[in-house]
């Protein structure tokens, strides 16, 4: 008698069950473990599932080489790393059973390797992915594991029609055991009917055990605790439900292949779907570490064991033909069962849900691991980002973030799942995840403009837009400025005639290219900027030669679009209409005039992609770079700290007026949402309430030693602080997209639909009112002071009028500031150096006396950013508008009125919405043009009511 016929396993063989191991890792196939275990213990087959992969990949070095030279090769999200380490092992395990298999002549030799667990209940997600997979490994014994829910049953027969084998998993029920053979013989006729072979093609179904027990078992001791309990009946049942439920199973089988169905597809050569005994090793001490084999042993069945179940087999089981012993007895079990009210059907689905999440979470540690190796060896080539919150803060983080990974939150907002929002229309406003990939632009388009205006030797390029259009575009060209011989950007979006005029005077209209930004196309503010530099471009070049100078970014189908055609513009870049424009910069409308000034817009998405992929779907909330900045945000504002003030070092330092933006317009409405703080200069621990997070973006080549110590001061003092670091300037893309990712994710937290922005378009309504009335009468509605103290005026409610003076006015206005509140200073006048440092200082005297947040704007450009948040969101604010008469005045082309005028129009209009929102405001205006002189009467009175 040879050596394998004295062993327990090769007996069990003998008796016709296959042997299976329930385990697979790369330092045990090396090491021959495989194949010792088909040469002496009959072993025919090999499982992996994610928990398995978890074991072996999560912990150690052993899979590190590899890794390393996938992400040497080309960088990857962790899915995909970890599945070309499963592919690896699933192949080498697939070669050393391939002598097996050939033996056997197809009947086993297999090794399985399971589609992800987020997709069991997701039909199309598991056929595309078991197709991939399949692919992948390209083995003939290769069985792709497919989970037995309602959702997995139709991928299960399409998969047999294709021809490929497959392991059905997580079957606890003799139902869904059924409908999966059906699904299996389903398969195997359609390829018949098709003209396909079936004979080399293999099922099983995995039949889980000892889970049952475990779960029955804390039913009957539960069952036992209440008055009145049929003890003996209860207990005799322990540890006899599963196998009874198993039995019955193979029962249902030996009918399935007795059926004259069947018999057809066996003379055909069909092979049986064989079950497969699963979770075989005992989970309660008290039993046969052999149970659910020594009960289950028959034949066209095969027994997948642990390790350790495999040794005690091998070391004293003895083989029987169990399984279709007792039958009666068994099916007297499952009648107690039902009789004392254990609900073996309940136990069963839940077993099914409970192990699909189990598998999920063993995923979500295995990509979790994986990840972060990735993020290791990335090294700089990924910004940086550390974090110290208030432990009540941290905590509630914690907390989301594990509701997220367990609801699959960073596949959903990559699904565009708008269940993960409000269930509106979120789903309709996901373009931006591809654009993240650089895949809403032409690079080489971009390009080719590039180079033919550096070979006119175009020397200026002027963006006329608003928001998003030009937001993003202005912080790409303060933080990189134009490389070799790029144009110059002036990114224009404001109405003021000072500025334009500044505009103007610092090109040259013959070699300046004009780029209109307009997602729309009907904006305002860059319709009629459009309207005057093309006017002036005219009247510098003439009429044949101005298009040449224009180029248009917009959506297809747009007003701007036909005007841009039919002026004979030298381009137009198409947006998505599925970008909102806070998301855009991404897109063509911040690569186009990137590329403009020079950069290698292709370089610059390659740079960028790091972060995306961190960002990806298979990057768990724990190390996703984007999930976890928002759940601290989200979290944050629920908990009161809703004000965002932003610290950035010199070569970053416009990244905030882009983040205000993003934050404010996403986040603030239906009374909610985040307040973001820009511009504001750093101050001491004690200046600052408890309703702030604090985020300083840093450029490591700054020399940022004196702000390091500063925010580490508010650290030290438990203010929350989150830091984030990028190695060169080009990372900047990083962080659009990080924030990109988090505002979306901070908007889940906090309940809103991250993707509108009704209360700008309420005040762009109004704008349009009062510019068309204007157009018709020739002058603005009257407006009556509450109060006037020389060259200042004030607009308010009358309660503010007071003394009449302007520090009686301003002191009763300010006196409404409430802690938790922050004081907003909105100045309809030239942005300009001078003019922000005295808004700096207006902001940092309120700061300092009162101890809340301050935020500052230049009309109209912050309606179409921060003033979303300002009127939709907390009713937080203390409003302090400043107009002014214009020194000066430009006329709109074609049109009735002045960019003054619309200016003023704009102003009225941010103020009835503001008025209509029930928030505190004040208007000064500055009345003779004598700027400057009012916003020194002001500031000194501020300074004044405030000691």
């Amino acid at each position: 008698m040879n050596q394998t016929a004295k062993n327990p396993l090769g007996r069990l063989a003998e008796a016709g069950q296959a042997i299976w191991l329930d385990f697979l890792s790369r330092e045990f196939l090396a090491a021959g473990g495989l194949d010792k275990l088909v040469r002496e213990d009959s072993l025919t087959g090999v499982t992996s599932n994610p928990s398995i992969f978890e074991k072996a990949m999560g912990h150690g070095e052993v899979y590190d080489e590899q890794l390393h030279a996938i992400l040497y090769q080309a960088d990857a999200e962790p899915g995909d790393v970890y599945e070309r380490l499963a592919v690896h092992d699933i192949r080498t395990a697939a070669d050393a059973l391939r002598p097996v298999y050939d033996r056997l002549q197809g009947k086993d030799g297999y090794v399985s390797l399971e589609v992800s667990p987020y997709l069991a209940y997701d039909t199309e997600g598991t056929l595309a992915e078991a197709r991939r997979l399949w692919q992948a490994v390209d083995r003939p014994n290769l069985m792709i594991k497919v989970p037995g829910t309602p959702a997995g049953v139709p991928a299960i027969r399409q998969l047999i029609e294709e021809g490929i084998n497959v392991n059905v998993t997580l079957l606890f029920s003799r139902q869904a055991y059924r409908e999966v053979a059906l699904a299996y013989i389903d398969g195997l006729e359609a390829r018949v009917r098709a003209g396909k072979p079936v004979d080399r093609l293999a099922s099983v179904a995995s039949f889980f055990v000892s889970r049952i027990d475990t779960r029955i078992d804390k039913k009957i001791d539960d069952a036992l605790q209440r008055p009145g309990a049929d003890s003996g009946a209860l207990s005799a049942l322990k540890g006899k439900v599963a196998i009874a439920n198993a039995k019955l199973a193979y029962q249902d089988y030996l009918a399935l292949i007795g059926e004259e169905r069947w018999k057809a597809l066996a003379q055909r050569g069909a092979q049986p779907q064989r079950l497969l005994w699963a979770s075989t090793g005992t989970k309660n001490p008290a039993y046969p570490p052999t149970l659910y084999i020594d009960e289950l042993i028959g034949p066209d069945t095969v027994n997948t064991m642990p390790a350790g179940t495999m040794d005690a087999f091998r070391d004293g089981g003895k083989v029987k033909a169990s399984l279709t012993a007792d039958i009666d007895a068994a099916r007297r079990v499952l009648d107690d069962a039902e009789r004392l009210g254990l609900d073996l059907d309940a136990v069963t689905r839940e077993l099914v849900e409970d192990g699909t999440r189990q598998f999920s979470d063993a995923f979500d540690a295995l990509l979790g691991a994986v990840g972060a190796k990735r993020l290791a060896y990335l090294g700089d080539r990924i910004n940086g980002a550390a974090y110290e919150l208030p432990a009540a803060l941290s905590e509630a983080v914690e907390r989301t973030l594990d509701r997220a990974r367990v609801d699959g939150w960073a596949r959903r907002v990559w699904q565009g799942d708008a269940t993960l929002w409000t269930g509106q229309q979120e789903d309709r406003w996901v373009g931006w995840l591809a654009a993240g990939q650089g895949r809403q632009i032409d690079a080489d388009a971009i390009a080719a403009l590039a180079r033919d205006l550096q070979a006119e030797r175009y020397a200026h390029a002027v963006l006329l837009g608003m928001g998003g259009s030009s937001l993003g575009p202005e912080v790409l060209g303060q933080t990189l400025g134009e490389a070799g011989q790029g144009l110059a950007l002036h990114a224009l979006d404001s109405t003021s005639p000072d500025e334009i005029c500044a505009v103007e005077r610092g090109i040259d209209i013959a070699r300046t290219l004009f780029i209109v930004s307009s997602k729309s196309g009907s904006t305002l503010e860059p319709e009629i900027l459009n309207a005057y530099f093309h006017a002036a471009a005219v009247a510098a070049l003439g009429a044949e030669q101005a298009g040449s100078h224009f180029v248009a970014i917009t959506d297809p189908g747009s007003k701007l679009e036909a005007a841009a055609q039919q002026a004979g513009y030298r381009a137009i870049f198409h947006g998505d209409p599925t970008i909102g424009g806070r998301y855009s910069v991404l897109s063509v409308f911040g690569m186009v005039p990137l590329g403009v000034m020079g950069h290698n817009v292709a370089h610059f998405m390659d740079g960028t992609q790091p972060m995306v992929r961190a960002c990806g779907p298979s990057s768990p909330p724990a190390i996703n770079p984007g999930l976890r900045l928002g759940a601290i945000l989200g979290e944050a504002a629920k908990a009161g700290r809703d004000k965002v003030t932003v610290f950035a070092s010199p070569t970053v330092a416009s990244i905030g007026s882009w983040l205000e933006q993003l934050l404010a317009e996403s986040t603030g409405k239906q009374g909610k949402g985040i307040v973001p703080v820009d511009l504001e200069p750093i101050g001491a621990p004690d200046v600052y309430g408890q309703d702030r997070v604090f985020a300083y973006v840093r450029c490591a080549t700054d020399d940022t030693t004196q702000l390091d110590a500063k925010v580490q001061a508010l650290a030290a003092a438990g203010h929350p602080v989150i830091r984030i670091t990028l190695p060169r300037a080009t990372a900047i893309g990083q962080e659009f997209f990080r924030w990109e990712i988090a505002t979306a994710i901070a908007g889940a937290v906090i309940g809103i639909d991250p993707f509108d922005q009704p209360d700008v378009e309420a005040s762009k309504v109004k704008t349009r009112a009062l510019t068309d009335a204007y157009e018709k009468t020739g002058k603005l509605p009257p407006e009556t002071p509450i109060a006037e103290d020389g060259e200042l005026a004030f607009f308010g409610d009358a309660a503010l009028a007071g003394d009449g003076t302007v520090e009686g006015v301003v002191g009763a206005h300010l006196a409404r500031l409430r802690p938790g509140d922050y004081a907003a200073v909105l100045a309809y006048i030239a942005r300009n150096a001078a003019h922000e440092r005295q808004l700096a200082a207006l902001r940092t005297a309120l700061r300092d006396r009162r101890k809340v947040a301050t935020v500052g704007g230049f009309g109209p450009r912050f309606l179409h950013s921060t003033g979303q948040a300002y009127k939709g969101g907390p009713n937080s604010g203390v409003f302090l508008q400043i107009t002014a008469d214009p020194a000066h005045d430009l006329q709109v082309p074609g049109r009735k009125i002045s960019f003054g005028t619309v200016q003023a129009a704009q102003a009225l209009g941010d103020l009835q919405v503001l008025a209509e929102r029930g928030r505190r405001y004040l208007r000064v205006h500055i009345r003779g043009g004598d700027v400057e002189s009012g916003l020194a009467r002001l500031a000194k009175a501020v300074k004044q009511v405030l000691n």
